[in-house]
């Protein structure tokens, strides 16, 4: 079951493959409202339409942050960057056994809104994504050209 779980919140974040930048004025109404309520008084760097899910990128205590909401506003997940020193060490130890003379380039906590935990490590443009106790689950290779928008304001 626990799983089951973590696949459906990484497929949430799977999905920014096929996702696309939205101006605000195109979020409807009860997006923005849920995500006022979960972050008040927060500036939106970025808003993306995956699938039938927002994605909505902000800079929360200096921290880019990505939040997943589904089509009714129901909080999935949420994305923090972190200091890939932090990365549990068996992520790190994954990442230097499989991919030698490569280095992690960002990294992020993935926190379902069951509170499943997972990671996120970045290596050549592509996500390694795994679960709580640091074992690989899967490879997600980002294909839109606009994924370091965030990091570029």
């Amino acid at each position: 079951m626990k799983k089951t779980i973590l696949f459906l919140a990484l497929g949430f974040f799977a999905l920014s493959a096929n996702s696309q930048t939205i101006k605000d004025s195109d979020v409807p109404p009860n997006i923005k409202e849920s995500f006022s309520k979960l972050h008040p008084n927060t500036k939106v760097d970025k808003w993306e339409k995956e699938g039938l899910n927002y994605e909505v990128e902000f800079v929360e205590k200096n921290i880019n942050t990505a939040v997943e909401l589904g089509p009714n506003g129901q909080l999935l997940s949420t994305e923090v960057e972190m200091k890939v020193a932090d990365l549990p060490k068996a992520v790190s130890d994954y990442c230097a056994k499989n991919m030698s003379g490569k280095k992690i380039t960002e990294a992020s906590k993935i926190t379902a809104a069951n509170g499943q935990v997972s990671y996120e490590a970045e290596v050549d443009e592509a996500d390694y994504i795994f679960d709580a106790n640091g074992t690989f689950v899967k490879k997600e290779v980002d294909s839109h050209d606009d994924k370091d928008d965030h990091d570029k304001k």
